[in-house]
Order: C-alpha cells, then sequence, then structure tokens
C-alpha cells in the first residue's frame, strides 16, 4: 500500500476560482499527474463528474470555522460497530467504509488483499489492539447508497457537541 501526500482543500473551484463558502456544498476528486497525487475541488455548478481514471472523489460542504467541529465516536465504539457489522451482508458496504475509516486511524493495520473464491477483493486488515485479523470484503457502494452510509455513519458515530455520547444503536430501532 502506498501513502500519498495530498494538499488541503483549497476553498476554491478549480473551474471558476470563485472561493468556496461556508456550507457551500463542493466535490473533491484526486488525480495522479506524473508522480504526483492532486487533488482538485469543485463548486457544484462546475462539477462535470469524476474523471476516467481517478483515484476517487467526494461531495462535502465547505465547514464553517464559527461551527462547533463534529467529533469522532471513541476508538472502541468504532470497534464495536464495526462487530456488529461482522456477517450482516445487508450492512457489507457499511462494514468496507468503516474498515477504510479504521485503517485511516491507525485502528487497523492493511496487511494485504486476496481474492475471494467467486473472484472479488478481500482486504486483509490486523487489529493489534484486539490482536485480531479480519477479511473484509470490498464492497464499493451504488452511487445511491453512498449518501444513506454518509448519514448513518454520521448519525451514529459522531458527536454534535463536546460531552455528547455517540450512539452505538440504529437509528431505525428507536424509532416509535
Amino acid at each position: 500500500m502506498f501513502d500519498y501526500e495530498i494538499q488541503r482543500f483549497t476553498r476554491r473551484c478549480a473551474v471558476s476560482d470563485r472561493e468556496l463558502q461556508p456550507g457551500e456544498s463542493f466535490y473533491s476528486v484526486l488525480t495522479v499527474e506524473g508522480a504526483e497525487v492532486v487533488r482538485k475541488d469543485y463548486a457544484v455548478a462546475g462539477w462535470q463528474g469524476p474523471p476516467e481514471h481517478c483515484l476517487g472523489w467526494w461531495k462535502s460542504q465547505v465547514p464553517d470555522p464559527r461551527a462547533t467541529r463534529a467529533q469522532l465516536a471513541p476508538n472502541q465504539v468504532l470497534l464495536q460497530y464495526f462487530e456488529q457489522l461482522q456477517g450482516d451482508l445487508s450492512k457489507a458496504d457499511v462494514a468496507y467504509i468503516l474498515t477504510l475509516l479504521l485503517v485511516r486511524r491507525r485502528v487497523f493495520r492493511l496487511e494485504g488483499e486476496e481474492r475471494s473464491a467467486g473472484g472479488s477483493k478481500v482486504l486483509l486488515v490486523y487489529c493489534p489492539r484486539q490482536e485480531c485479523e479480519y477479511r473484509v470484503p470490498e464492497v464499493t457502494p451504488a452511487a445511491g447508497r453512498v449518501q444513506q452510509i454518509q448519514q448513518e455513519l454520521q448519525e451514529l458515530l459522531f458527536a454534535k457537541a463536546e460531552g455528547a455520547q455517540p450512539q452505538t444503536s440504529s437509528p431505525a430501532s428507536d424509532a416509535p
């Protein structure tokens, strides 16, 4: 696995060079240009879709500098939720995204990849805290599902204010 130096959010649209305003939605894309990974940010109006052969892209919102920043749940909560997702085929895409988050936070260590009997890619990750290796199928979410996963993880794993406790149950189970 390669580590890339990726530039921070530019706060400017790559098409119009207009400054993106707090609360405004925008798209970011990572592409390879020579030996470098380049990040470009686009206002919604300037977004034409991801370029062919890009490394990745996402939609986000310009943060409000005055807003209280949401805090990600503690690593133990993330691990507990990951454990709950194991074996739930209907949430395989959520488990995959959460795995990538745990690798990024250095809770999991990416050990390699293998192919399943069906030919699909499986990530091999190791958790030093649990002293356990996991095999996580690579399940790239469908375009319509990305927003749902993002919302679900936000509701479950982020605390809005300092001292707020993240939820560990499904929002659907809390409904009346």
